[in-house]
């Protein structure tokens, strides 16, 4: 049997199983996935934060600018010395109308900032090379403006005289402004003006107040009364004194007790009297006196009505020509010599039968009742006042000129001040001491101005000096005309004192205090909206 011959076969291949195929699949996906996850885990910022991380090392690397400031062979500190030095010099150049100099300055800051600009932003320091010229050219112009005396004692030396002129411009302005308040306080406001000259009209030609006046009986036996409250204003000023008796009746406990002593002068005389007969104040006994009827008031016993007659003291006080010009003016004002104002030392001769008064100025709203100051004992002085040196300027000295031998010999310079305008004064040992004539004595001193220079207070000071009973600072608030003032004082207090230029009548008085002295004016009344006071 033949053999066959062998057949030719392909070589069966070995098929690799699916599973193997899947299980390789799987696991790179797998491996891809957690790549994958691990890249997503890391924050978004941190590339770009080692970006920025690895600049700003490379910026503190390339340029330190704390470093290059500190060191004394910096350039760059070289350059902004130059730089700050140059502005100055740049400012005077400019004062001097220098302007072609301070051009030159300004283009060479200009190009030394140029420089340090580009160096910063290059991260790299100035080199000496690079610098040179910008350093040079500002060292030539910084000796140019020592040549031209724009030097630090110069700097100086302008700036002293540019204080000092200012200064000048300051006190120029503040005694402006001085004057011109006081020339607002002393004048009369045209409607202050006009009810004075109504109220005359009236008192003349309505002949039923001048018979109800004298019908009046029992006034006068109330005037001498001395079981009864005695209060005495002075005053030239209708509205002022009817807000002061009108406050002291509505908040008196017994307004039919209170006796108002008024004195005026012949111009306001029938002008007070038919105010204060038409009008009607809780009970209280109003009298009007003027000053032109107490006929003991003349140049033979008033020192101050002498002085008056002297030439050179009715210049210094009315012309404003005389004696130095660089006292103030509210030293030279001519009230001071009014008499209504020097009438306080006089008041046992006013009222020869009163024993004890409250004497009010014309400036005052009284908020408490009063009638136990009648019975204070003032241990035996004279005058019971209310201390006002809780600061330095309110003590002796402030008032009273110390380099003369007379004040320096007899009175202590730091003895506390006090203030008129609220005053117990009890008149039988004022009459007993003699006061009126210890008045006469410094007044008469004084004749040449030397010992002191402003009004009634200083006077004041030296007669009662010895002779006044502190009293407790609740009866008398001052500082409402012309500073703030603590609100629970003025709860407080029973007097209320708007002493200062200020006055609440006055459109240049403080508005957050008028509405206290407001509050006793009756806006309603016929004669005063026709002269439209408000």
């Amino acid at each position: 049997m033949r053999r066959r011959g062998s057949d030719f076969r392909r070589p069966v291949r070995r098929r690799i199983p699916n599973v193997f195929w899947l299980t390789l699949c799987g696991s790179v996906i797998l491996l891809f996935i957690v790549l994958l996850s691990r890249e997503n885990q890391r924050p978004s910022s941190r590339s770009v934060y080692s970006k920025r991380f690895t600049r700003h090392e490379k910026v503190i690397e390339g340029l330190n600018i704390t470093d290059e400031m500190v060191s004394p062979d910096s350039v760059t500190r070289q350059l902004n010395d130059q730089i700050s030095l140059a502005k100055a010099f740049l400012v005077i150049a400019k004062e001097s109308s220098n302007l072609q100099f301070a051009w030159e300055l300004s283009a060479q800051i200009r190009n030394s900032q140029i420089l340090l600009s580009n160096a910063a932003l290059r991260r790299t320091p100035l080199t000496t090379s690079e610098s040179e010229t910008a350093i040079r050219d500002m060292a030539l112009l910084l000796f140019q403006a020592q040549q031209l005396h724009y030097d630090s004692a110069t700097m100086i030396m302008r700036l002293k005289a540019k204080i000092q002129g200012l200064e000048e411009q300051m006190n120029s302005i503040t005694e402006k402004s001085s004057k011109y308040g006081q020339i607002a306080a002393e004048e009369v406001p045209k409607s202050l003006y006009c009810l004075g000259v109504r109220l005359t009209s009236e008192w003349f030609k309505n002949s039923n107040l001048q018979r109800k006046l004298k019908e009046n009986r029992q006034t006068a036996l109330k005037l001498k009364d001395n079981s009864l409250y005695h209060f005495c204003v002075f005053s030239d000023n209708i509205l002022a004194t009817s807000v002061v008796v009108n406050s002291t009746a509505l908040n008196s406990k017994n307004p039919e007790k209170v006796v108002f002593h008024l004195v005026t002068d012949e111009v306001n005389h029938a002008a007070m009297r038919a105010w204060f007969t038409m009008n009607s104040f809780a009970g209280v006994t109003v009298d009007v006196q003027k000053i032109e009827d107490f006929s003991w008031l003349n140049a033979s016993y008033v020192p101050v009505l002498k002085q008056l007659q002297d030439s050179d003291t009715r210049s210094y006080y009315f012309s404003g020509s005389g004696g130095d010009n660089r006292t103030p003016i509210k030293f030279r004002n001519p009230k001071y010599l009014s008499m209504l104002n020097h009438l306080r030392f006089y008041i046992p001769e006013v009222f020869p039968a009163l024993k004890k008064v409250v004497f009010l100025d014309d400036d005052v709203v009284v908020q408490k009742d009063l009638s136990a100051l009648f019975s204070l004992d003032l241990n035996g002085n004279v005058n019971g006042a209310v201390e006002t040196c809780m600061e330095t300027f309110h003590r002796y000295h402030k008032y009273l000129n110390y380099s003369h031998p007379l004040i320096r010999e007899h009175f202590d310079p730091d003895a506390c001040g006090w203030a008129f305008g609220m005053n117990v004064f009890d008149l039988v040992e004022w009459r007993r001491r003699n006061v009126t004539g210890i008045y006469h004595y410094w007044q008469e001193k004084n004749v040449d101005r030397t010992l002191w220079k402003l009004g009634t207070l200083p006077p004041g000071l030296l007669t009662f000096y010895g002779l006044t009973e502190p009293l407790n600072p609740s009866w008398h608030v001052l500082g409402l005309g012309y500073t703030n003032v603590d609100p629970k004082l003025i709860e407080t207090g029973a007097v209320l004192h708007f002493n200062g230029n200020s006055k609440p009548w006055l459109k240049i008085g403080m508005e957050k205090y008028k509405p206290i002295w407001d509050k006793y004016v009756d806006y309603g009344h016929p004669l005063l909206q026709q002269c439209n006071v408000h």
